[in-house]
């Protein structure tokens, strides 16, 4: 057996790093689970968990139909593409998911990527140039940040940011740029770390005020907000008035992997043509591709599966109140409870996760220094009896550790 290299100094300032984490008490462990995400799962060593950590939305990740047909991709179509799209790793599966989340998202057109990261990170630097500018909101998920970070650095575009949901200061922004060829407002649909919806209905009219394109993240929205699941625009009421909209497959439609972008016939087909990450990535592999057509199916025939999720979420949000915590209000299935610093938010996490309900706890530099939380996500297939057990649990461990007496 060959000897081990000497440490370098890039290692160890790494293990001194990762040493400091842990003394401050903000290293984030990996948690391995021993079954499917669903309501509750098997954690290692562990036994029975209530999940409240999941984006498993839905209940999709282990429905009997999206892991028939993820089967049924496997046999048919293999285990992997071999390819990138344009070279032959093209299946018929991805054509007929383009199609469906076309149909669900309201659009002419989708384009699947390997992640939803690849689809942002695919779509500015493609669609925009030096003349252009995109025009971003503060709280932004990190790959609409790092997308136009790399856009910027490569002489792609211009940028600025708008303070989080300030209509006043967007407008401000767009009239700064009345100059540029093109500008693109980009937004989360649903914040991730706040659970709060992006104002879409004015951010659309401002759009057609200063002739600018909007763009929404939706991967916290498809599936989840609107009466049908259709997102943050048929929640809106702006359905079918969104230019671009960049989603996951890997929350509520199966919970798999894979992102898409769903848009006009002319700029997904650009996308084809000159996206890098669609570009030089293989498609998605066919079993995903096939488990999330069968789950885009399940919630256009089981829309109740939407009222259901919100139900529970409404439920979950008022016994926290109840029981002396306060998460902050919202509309959508992500109930924040804020704790304050990381170190709490983390021990906060482990005594959950001892009485048996496992919620991750989120800290600087995810989220604001002083803003550390546990971010519960709450699923079509949690009953009552899984949520009393959660509420529970958060009693015990919030006069354990003096969050609530």
């Amino acid at each position: 057996m060959a000897a081990s290299a000497p440490p370098s100094s890039l290692t160890a300032r790494l293990q001194a790093e990762l040493d400091e984490f842990k003394r401050a008490g903000v290293y984030k462990r990996l948690n391995h689970l021993d079954a499917p995400q669903s309501a509750t799962t098997v954690m290692e060593g562990r036994g029975e968990v209530v999940i409240l950590s999941s984006n498993n939305y839905l209940g999709l990740c282990d429905h009997p139909d999206v892991v028939a047909a993820g089967k049924a991709g496997l046999d048919k179509y293999g285990a992997g593409t071999g390819s990138v799209r344009f070279i032959c790793g093209t299946f018929t599966v991805h054509r007929e998911l383009e199609r469906a989340l076309a149909e669900l998202i309201g659009t002419e057109a989708a384009l699947t990527y390997v992640s939803c990261w690849n689809a942002n990170e695919g779509l500015i630097a493609t669609i925009l140039g030096e003349h252009d500018v995109v025009i971003s909101d503060q709280l932004n998920h990190a790959s609409i940040i790092d997308a136009v970070r790399l856009a910027r650095q490569i002489g792609k575009c211009e940028s600025a940011v708008y303070r989080h949901s300030d209509m006043a200061d967007l407008e401000e922004k767009l009239k700064a740029a009345r100059g540029a060829r093109t500008r693109l407002i980009f937004t989360d649909g649903v914040f991730s770390m706040e659970g709060d919806i992006a104002r879409l209905a004015d951010i659309v009219t401002l759009a057609r005020k200063y002739d600018a394109v909007v763009a929404v993240d939706d991967s916290h929205a498809t599936g989840v907000m609107g009466r049908t699941g259709r997102g943050t625009a048929e929640h809106a009421g702006v359905l079918g008035q969104v230019d671009v909209i960049t989603s996951t497959l890997g929350k509520a439609l199966g919970g798999a992997a894979g992102g898409f972008t769903a848009s006009t016939a002319a700029l997904c087909d650009y996308l084809t043509q000159r996206s890098r990450p669609q570009l030089f990535s293989n498609a998605l592999p066919p079993t995903v591709a096939s488990s999330a057509l069968a789950a885009t199916r399940v919630l256009r025939t089981h829309p109740e599966l939407v009222t259901r999720l919100h139900e529970n979420a409404r439920w979950f949000r008022g016994a926290l109140q109840e029981a002396g915590f306060k998460p902050l209000e919202g509309e959508t299935p992500i109930v924040p409870v804020i704790l304050g610093e990381t170190a709490l938010a983390i021990r906060m996490s482990d005594a959950l996760l001892e009485e048996g309900v496992f919620v991750t706890g989120f800290g600087y530099p995810v989220v604001p220094q002083g803003q550390a939380r546990v971010r519960c996500q709450l699923s079509a297939r949690h009953t009552r009896e899984h949520l009393e057990r959660a509420v529970s649990a958060f009693q015990k461990a919030g006069r354990k550790l003096g969050v609530i007496r």
